[in-house]
């Protein structure tokens, strides 16, 4: 590790370790000058550091802080770049035209270059000493306006790891609780009284959680213990915040290691808890197998940079449940598109009681659970015409993942691979190839439908309307 931190000495690990163990409430800070450590402003966006430069020449302290700095010294390509500076709110808005202040519970600025957004924050300070901050009944912070110096900025922050800064004046990385000796060890901890900080936040332990998984961390004891306290605070957070967190756990490129976490920590049931009980229930290999080839899956799209949807592996999560309740109103005399649409109503209702899913992603979700059942049955003309939908694409990668584990699917799923690579002009003759697949569901296989006699033309003219049945004229 210490080769990973760009070479930082061991007198400087030795210094944040004696700094650790001292009883001074006031922090300390150790100073890596430029030559001892790995930030450099190369591993810095552009635009954070329009931001920087900014701050600085117009007079402001401006620091680079928390997961940028820590995930360079690491060796990763940081992708979020946060700063922190002594400038108020309306300091930085008068500095970029192209920044707004947003949030009332904490107050910052978003300097906007298009897509690119740089946050900045003022330094925090303890709630006692001032008016801007405000804690709940249940320790909950409520607002956390209250501005101060970098060392009680670095004392409020999180976890040590993310509390270190670096110094665009003189390019140092600044250290006050001891960032640098847990980076070393590889561990996560809480600064602070750990169930007081997990009070002050609950979902702090999801960040842990997903944290220590993408870096391969350790959770310091004293941490662990008090997540494991505070874990059923999760279940009052407000459904959009624990939607948030959901999509930086499984879309960060590490879901597999998050998912495995979350579930070690018993954190599962306040994200997903029909999957939980499921999972406790039941332990099958075969769900555990298509779910961990979704979350591969997921993972290796990151790692490609291709896109990746929520929906698709939300579907996942949720996919157990749906199967299960479609196979019930079937067995209950509903037809499977029926029973599919009513079955996804009732997961989707129960999940959104505990994570919230915009409808951009929801309606694609039902879209791709209605499409299976398509895929499996449906031949001819009529199946060529999914591949112009499209969900087809996101449906047909569902049904290869299920066939990993239903052997019934496999041939079909060949199918549809590949129709794909046959020319278009020759798919409507490699229809026949396909095989319907039918008993999946518990639903009864068709009977093969008889052909209807054609009707005969009459010949002959036409009678009149006004004919009366000899065929003669009526006199009306």
């Amino acid at each position: 590790m210490l080769k990973r931190i760009g070479g930082l000495s061991k007198s400087m690990i030795d210094k944040t370790r004696s700094m650790l163990s001292s009883n001074n409430q006031t922090p300390t800070a150790v100073i890596v000058a430029r030559e001892d450590h790995c930030v450099s402003r190369k591993s810095i966006s552009a635009n954070a550091l329009k931001v920087l430069n900014r701050l600085h020449e117009g007079g402001f302290a401006a620091y680079l802080v928390g997961g940028g700095v820590r995930d360079v010294l690491v060796g990763l390509q940081p992708k979020d770049f946060d700063v922190a500076t002594d400038a108020s709110p309306e300091d930085v808005r008068a500095l970029f035209r192209n920044s707004r202040i947003i949030g009332r519970r904490f107050r910052l600025v978003h300097v906007v270059y298009g897509r690119d957004i740089i946050e900045v924050a003022t330094f925090r300070a303890s709630h006692d000493k001032g008016t801007g901050g405000e804690v709940g009944e249940a320790g909950r912070i409520v607002r956390d306006n209250v501005f101060g110096t970098i060392e009680e900025d670095a004392i409020r922050r999180d976890f040590s790891v993310n509390a270190l800064y670096y110094n665009i004046a003189d390019h140092s990385v600044v250290d006050y609780v001891g960032g640098l000796h847990d980076l070393n060890q590889k561990l996560f901890r809480l600064i602070g009284d750990p169930v007081t900080r997990c009070e002050e936040d609950p979902v702090r332990v999801l960040r842990a959680v997903r944290l220590a998984a993408k870096l391969e961390f350790d959770i310091a004891p004293d941490t662990l213990s008090a997540m494991q306290q505070t874990a059923p605070l999760l279940a009052n957070q407000s459904p959009a915040r624990m939607f948030d967190e959901v999509l930086k756990l499984f879309q960060g490129g590490y879901s597999k290691r998050s998912f495995a976490a979350v579930r070690k920590h018993d954190l599962l049931e306040y994200l997903f808890p029909m999957l939980a009980k499921r999972l406790a229930e039941n332990a099958s290999p075969e769900l555990e197998k298509m779910l961990n080839a979704a979350l591969v899956n997921t993972d290796k799209r990151v790692s490609q940079g291709k896109p990746i949807t929520p929906a698709y592996l939300l579907a996942f999560m949720l996919w157990p449940d749906v199967e299960a309740e479609t196979k019930q109103y079937i067995s209950d005399g509903k037809k499977v598109s029926e029973a599919l649409m009513l079955a996804s109503e009732d997961v989707l209702k129960r999940q959104l009681a505990v994570i919230s899913i915009p409808k951009r992603f929801s309606g694609p979700m039902r879209e791709i659970w209605q499409l299976q059942p398509r895929l499996e049955q449906w031949r001819g003309k009529r199946a060529l015409k999914l591949m112009e939908g499209r969900r087809f694409r996101a449906a047909y990668d569902f049904l290869c993942l299920r066939s990993t584990i239903e052997p019934e699917l496999v041939e079909v799923a060949a199918w549809w691979t590949e129709v794909q690579e046959v020319p278009f002009h020759d798919r409507v003759d490699y229809t026949s190839r396909k095989k319907a697949v039918y008993g999946l569901w518990g639903e009864p296989k068709p009977d093969t439908p008889s052909k209807k006699k054609r009707r005969r033309r009459r010949s002959g003219k036409a009678k009149p309307t006004n004919a009366q049945p000899n065929g003669k004229p009526s006199k009306d």
